[in-house]
């Protein structure tokens, strides 16, 4: 792709996805960000949700945790200590570890990372 975005996903312990996009949706601690070629230049905190990577012919669904996403250049990562693609999340196991976080004196974070991986799953799916 000519005009295209260069785009890397990327957890603590892998690289989680990289390659070429069209447009990248996250959302950040202000709130929804879409990113297209020509971006002005951004640094941000990520917020626990759902990212989408618009290829040339699919998107690619990703659950991340808190962390940061910078912009510049037609350049954009995403850095977050945990990050799964939406086809790597085992549903049933998600969802019951998310009852079992939520009935708990719950962790906020931990909850919305896992709400997030449920929506990825779902999403991919």
């Amino acid at each position: 792709m000519a005009d295209a975005l260069q785009v890397e996903l990327v957890a603590a312990d892998r690289i989680v996805w990289s390659g070429e996009a069209t447009q990248v949706n996250a959302r950040t601690a202000d709130g929804e960000i879409g990113i297209l070629r020509g971006h002005t230049p951004v640094m941000s905190l990520l917020a626990p949700s759902v990212v989408e990577i618009v290829t040339d012919g699919s998107t690619v669904i990703a659950a991340v945790d808190s962390g940061f996403i910078s912009v510049a250049n037609d350049r954009v990562s995403l850095l977050s200590e945990h990050a799964r693609l939406g086809s790597e999340v085992d549903l049933e196991a998600a969802r019951a570890e998310l009852e079992e976080a939520r009935g708990e004196d719950g962790d906020e974070a931990r909850i919305a990372g896992l709400e997030a991986q449920v929506k990825a799953g779902e999403r991919a799916s």
